[in-house]
């Protein structure tokens, strides 16, 4: 499609060596446009099977790895708020040393609470058991009641939302709340993406590849 004259600003997305981020609204204005137009007006389209000319569209889903998740979703993926099911009802912590987010045991409380994993006390995290229970993830109705009061990157485009950090991780109101379905809109992770950045992380570590191994010092 981004090879088509009318879509040839796709290809401009990531303009540099850097990508734009949370401005990647900026971006896609004129495709929400177009979704805009496809369901609330339709595009005259010839149906050979009931004689019939109409269509209507309306955008299904995204998949993306975990950092355009949240360029798309508005939701950083980052640090220890990064998850975007559990958000800011997280267990994650930063390594004492390295300093970076762990995600280590944090699994084990979506768990039934009969399972043995939550008694387990020496695979995971040493002596300590899972009693916990994971919130029930949030609705697409009860995320637009979050984000109405954030305004989108376009209008400020610098400005991070009160709260950010501490409270929450949004970044903005994502321009795909301007449409109709984006409440019952799912963004989906690429597993292909994800699996080879965890291979490389394991293949570097073990091979202990100068500079790529997650065994050093701060670790």
């Amino acid at each position: 499609m981004c090879m088509k004259s009318e879509y040839m600003f796709l290809t401009m997305v990531i303009p540099g060596l850097s990508n734009p981020k949370r401005l990647i609204d900026v971006y896609l204005q004129p495709l929400i446009v177009e979704l805009l137009r496809l369901w609330h007006v339709g595009v005259r389209t010839q149906d050979h099977a009931t004689n019939q000319a109409f269509m209507r569209a309306a955008l299904m889903w995204t998949v993306n790895d975990l950092p355009a998740y949240g360029m798309v979703s508005g939701w950083s993926t980052a640090g220890i708020m990064g998850c975007p099911i559990c958000m800011d009802d997280t267990s994650a912590f930063h390594l004492q040393h390295g300093r970076k987010a762990c995600y280590f045991n944090c699994h084990r409380r979506f768990l039934p609470q009969d399972h043995p994993y939550r008694r387990n006390k020496k695979a995971f995290i040493k002596n300590r058991q899972e009693r916990n229970i994971a919130r029930p993830r949030l609705t697409g109705e009860e995320i637009r009641v979050r984000v109405e009061e954030y305004s989108s990157a376009i209008k400020q485009p610098l400005i991070h939302p009160p709260g950010y950090g501490t409270d929450h991780k949004w970044t903005k109101k994502s321009i795909f709340w301007d449409l109709t379905t984006t409440h019952l809109i799912r963004y989906n992770l690429d597993v292909m993406h994800i699996e080879k950045n965890v291979f490389d992380n394991i293949f570097n570590t073990v091979m202990d590849i100068k500079g790529k191994s997650k065994d050093n010092l701060n670790a």
